[in-house]
Formats: C-alpha cells, structure tokens, sequence
C-alpha cells in the first residue's frame, strides 16, 4: 500500500451557497479512530443531494434555508467535505479492527446512523453532511459499513455509481410501499440515479416498472427493465397514455421524485378504476425538482384511500440486501461519465444543466487517481 501522506487534496465547503463556496484545499489526512477504516477514494458519486444541502434547499418551514436536521439540531457544519457514494480501499485501520482488511476494495454505506436498529431509521444523516465525505483523497469511515466488493467486473468507478444514496433510496421507497411481484410501478426521474435504481429494483422484485422521462431517454430505460416509457414533456391526456401501456389497467403504485403540478397528475394515473384494483393506491415521495408544493385535494386523497409515504433514508436491512446484491451481479451500474476532483465546479455545472445524453450517475475522482479510476470515462470534453 502506498505510504500514507499528512495532507490530501479535497474539496470543501465553506458554506450555503453557489459554487463558489465550494474550495479545493489542502487539508490534514483523517486518521481513523476506534471501529473505523482508513479509505483512499477512488471514486465518489455525485448526488442531487450535495446541491441541495450546499444551496440550503431542504426547508421543513415556508421561507426557510437550511440543509436537513430531523435530529433536532443543524449538523451540516462549516468546513464540510461532501460527497457520500464512496468506493476505495483501505489503507489504514482504528483500533480494534482488523488489519486483514487493509487493502480491501470497497462500497460505503453512506448513513450516521443514530442507533443500531436495523429496521427503521428516523433522524438520518449522512457522511458527506453530518460528517466529512468522499470528495477528498481519503475519509474514514466506520469499519462495519465499509462493505468489500471484490467483483473484478466492475470498476471503481461504477462501483461508486451503485453508492447507497440513490440504491437504498430507491430500495426504501419500495419496500415502504410494500410493492410486490406482479404490480405496475410509475417511476418519475426515471433517467437519473433514483430512477434507474428503481426499475432495476422494480425487476427485482417482479414489479412492473413504467418509466416517466425525456423521449431521447427510451431505448437506453427500456434496455435497463422499463416496460415502457412515458414522454414527460407532454402531460396532455397523460392517463390515457398510461392506460395505453398498461392495457386499460391503473397504476399500483407511483415512486415520485419530481413533485410540483405533477403530483394531482400521477395520483390520476392510479384511481381511474377502483373496481380493478386489489390493493390501495401508494404513493412514495423522495424528491421535490419540480416543484416543493404541489395542490392537491384532500378528498382525493382519503376517499381514494390513497397512502403516502415519505421518503428520506434507509434502513441497516436493506443497506445490506443491496450489499448482496451488488456482489451477486444482481444490480448493474449506470455510469455516465467521470469529473476530476478539482474539476467539481465543472461537474456542478453539467450535473444541473443535464444534457439530452445524461443518464444514470457521475462519479467524481481525486485528481491522484485519475488516470486509471477517471480517465476511461471521462467528461472533461463534454
């Protein structure tokens, strides 16, 4: 392994804002405390999530600029190194972690989680929020969540593209909604990180997944598990499309990561005909880039028997169903493209513009690893 420097490079944020709050520094190297690991990151994924902490856009409360703190108290603190979808190799261990583990390649679990129930998760955080991340040469990070994926068909940089931020997202949004084998699932995002998690997962399961995205977007959804895809820039008579893909039957249930005017539109899609439904319709929420309010009527809501579920993090248990299955080769990676660290300015640009050709994940690489964890999917021309 290579000799362990006093300082990397890494990224940091110095504050809510714009990019330019975003400050590429040198900064000591973390030494790993007790239960923890040592990483070099190879690969960091990027994720809607880091804009919207970095811009203050998870308000709980009209006019407020904030990042998120079910716990009660702010722990998105200055300097902060974000980044959560992490994959590297250890380098280093803490005490009482063995050092058989150094030199393991692996995939972060990215949560703080706040006790050790593996079934419920309810003040989630992060690292990369409430503790330093991955767009850095190396974090440390809890020995027991640093899970090895050896699997020597995938790079390390599709690795971090399979990061828990949007797989476990995904994977909490259906097994909220307790979706099952045979049931028809509207996706919305369909093309990003979230949304192609879930068709994979969709498949998985033996649900049916009915993608809702940009035309330019169909073959590429249809080969990942799609049934069909639904041209999201044109909502006019949008229930009878969705009938049309599903031979006259409604939607079980809708996994929404856009919000806004949308909202009233996919409830439609799933209570067009009660008397041919056998379950209640379920909506799952984990997301607002359309919009943080959306209007809708209450009446609708119960006497359809509507049930709504929010959305946030994870479990422990599915965390570690995700783990099995990413090492089985039961998940795929959709990998767009690679920035340099140093270049995260440029990658915050193109993430938010999203070209016709954006589909899947970036992955954001330490410029010492570059050539060979960045290079070969590069994005610095595009």
């Amino acid at each position: 392994m290579p000799d362990i420097p006093a300082s990397m490079k890494a990224m940091v944020l110095t504050g809510h804002g714009g990019i330019d709050k975003l400050e590429y520094q040198d900064v000591p190297v973390p030494k790993p405390a007790a239960g923890q690991v040592l990483v070099q990151v190879t690969a960091t994924a990027k994720n809607n999530t880091d804009r919207k902490a970095r811009e203050g856009l998870y308000p709980t409360r009209k006019g407020e600029m904030t990042s998120f703190q079910m716990g009660g108290k702010p722990t998105l603190t200055f300097p902060r190194i974000q980044g959560a979808d992490i994959a590297g190799r250890v380098v280093a261990v803490g005490e009482g972690v063995s050092e058989t583990r150094i030199g393991e390649r692996g995939l972060l679990d990215f949560n703080i989680y706040a006790d050790c129930r593996s079934d419920i998760n309810l003040t989630p955080d992060y690292y990369g929020h409430g503790a330093d991340g991955g767009f850095a040469e190396y974090v440390a990070v809890p020995s027991a969540q640093f899970h090895h994926i050896p699997n020597p068909e995938l790079t390390d940089a599709e690795l971090a593209a399979m990061g828990m931020c949007s797989y476990q997202t995904a994977m909490h949004m259906l097994t909220s909604a307790d979706i099952r084998a045979g049931e028809r699932v509207l996706v919305t995002g369909a093309s990003g990180g979230v949304g192609t998690a879930l068709i994979q997962l969709c498949r998985l399961l033996g649900a049916i997944p009915y993608a809702l995205s940009r035309q330019d977007k169909e073959a590429a959804l249809l080969a990942l598990g799609a049934e069909a895809v639904l041209d999201r820039s044109n909502m006019g008579n949008f229930t009878n499309r969705v009938k049309a893909d599903t031979f006259g039957k409604p939607i079980d249930a809708v996994m929404d990561l856009v919000g806004g005017e949308m909202t009233d539109r996919l409830i439609d899609t799933m209570i067009f005909d009660m008397n041919a439904r056998d379950t209640y319709p379920r909506l799952s929420i984990a997301g607002a880039s359309g919009g943080n309010i959306s209007e809708i009527l209450w009446t609708r809501i119960y006497l359809y028997q509507v049930q709504i579920y929010g959305v946030s993090h994870g479990t422990r248990a599915e965390a570690e169903q995700l783990i099995t299955w990413i090492r089985g080769g039961q998940l795929k990676p959709v990998l767009h493209g690679a920035f340099r660290l140093s270049g995260l300015h440029r990658a915050e640009q193109y993430f938010v513009n999203r070209s016709s050709q954006f589909f899947g994940k970036i992955v954001i690489v330490p410029d010492s690893q570059w050539e060979e964890h960045g290079k070969p999917w590069s994005l610095e021309h595009a």
